[in-house]
């Protein structure tokens, strides 16, 4: 039937029904590429952590190794304090923060480390995928 060969993809058009990214490029069972295709649970949280514009802006005052608080990041930006603290969570859960207490004041700056570890991830998958 020439329509389940349109249908599977074989029209040379993308080929959504493979994979959000990209079609596979082995036979099943390909075993190393396959591990290539999939992106860790530390990269997705670091694509959510800058999929937000305001994140984006949070993420920029800490350049240059700048150590800030909530309190800080919520004058700088002009986000109530609450609303400042969800984003450093986000942040934090995406490896582009760490944190430290400095007695009752919890500070935040980049995590330089887990950043580049996630974009190396990242470009490895981009490099198979795309």
């Amino acid at each position: 039937m020439t329509t389940q060969g349109a249908a599977a993809g074989t029209t040379g058009g993308p080929r959504a029904a493979d994979g959000p990214c990209c079609p596979p490029s082995s036979p099943a069972g390909g075993g190393a590429q396959q591990a290539v295709t999939d992106l860790s649970p530390a990269v997705h949280a670091f694509l959510k952590a800058l999929a937000s514009p305001a994140r984006q802006r949070v993420m920029l005052l800490f350049a240059r190794g700048a150590e800030l608080s909530v309190g800080q990041v919520a004058e700088a930006t002009g986000l109530a304090q609450p609303r400042a603290s969800e984003h450093l969570a986000e942040l934090r859960r995406g490896g582009i923060l760490t944190s430290h207490k400095d007695g009752k004041t919890v500070l935040y700056r980049a995590d330089k480390h887990a950043g580049a570890v996630a974009l190396a991830e990242l470009q490895a998958f981009l490099r198979h995928c795309c």
